[in-house]
C-alpha cells in the first residue's frame, strides 16, 4: 500500500506481462489505468505491460492531481483534478505551502478538508485552515467521477463531471 488509497503492485520478473494480485477487501477497487472496478477480498491477475506498473486505488479515495509542473513555483493557480473513487464515503485534507524554505515548521500552511458523500453524490470542500505568502487565494477544482475509460491514467482528464471555484469558504456540489 502506498497509502490508505493507493496500491503499487511492481513487477519484479523480467519479461511478464500480468502478474497475480490479491485486492484486500473493499467496497472497490479500481484499476488506475483504465477505470474498471474490480471486487475485493480475492486474487486476479492484472495486466503488467513493461510501461506500467499495475495500480489500484480503493473505492472512496479522493485521488488529487494538480498541472504538470517542473519546479514548485510554477503554475501554482492552476486547477486541480479531483478524482473520485466511488463506492464509499471518502475524505481528503488537501495541503498547501510556498513550496520552499522553512516557513512551514512555523506554521504557514494551509489544509483544504474534502469529503465524498458517496450515497448523494456530494462532494463538500471545506473551509480552508491556515495560510502561508504567496497562497491561491481563489482555486479551481476539476471534479471527475472515475469509471471505465473516464479518469484514468497519468493525464488530466478532458471533461470534468464538475468545476468547482473555491475561495476559502465551504462549498458543496451534487456531481453527476
Amino acid at each position: 500500500m502506498f497509502s490508505p488509497a493507493i496500491m503499487v503492485n511492481p513487477v519484479l520478473k523480467a519479461n511478464v506481462i500480468k502478474r497475480s494480485v490479491y485486492l484486500p477487501a473493499a467496497a472497490a477497487w479500481y484499476d488506475f489505468w483504465t477505470g474498471k472496478s474490480l471486487a475485493g477480498g480475492h486474487e486476479i491477475e492484472a495486466d503488467a505491460p513493461l510501461d506500467r506498473m499495475p495500480l489500484f486505488v480503493r473505492a472512496g479515495s479522493i485521488l488529487p492531481l494538480g498541472p504538470q509542473i517542473e519546479y514548485a513555483s510554477e503554475n501554482p493557480g492552476g486547477p486541480i483534478e479531483l478524482r473520485i473513487y466511488r463506492g464509499a464515503d471518502g475524505k481528503f485534507d488537501l495541503y498547501e505551502d510556498a513550496g520552499d524554505g522553512y516557513e512551514y515548521e512555523k506554521g504557514e500552511h494551509s489544509v483544504i478538508p474534502i469529503r465524498w458523500n458517496d450515497r448523494a453524490g456530494t462532494i463538500t470542500i471545506g473551509t480552508r485552515e491556515g495560510s502561508f505568502k504567496g497562497m491561491v487565494e481563489h482555486r479551481r477544482f476539476r471534479v471527475v467521477l472515475v469509471s471505465s475509460g473516464h479518469g484514468v491514467g497519468a493525464e488530466v482528464t478532458g471533461s470534468a463531471n464538475a468545476e468547482i471555484t473555491f475561495d476559502g469558504k465551504e462549498i458543496q456540489t451534487t456531481v453527476q
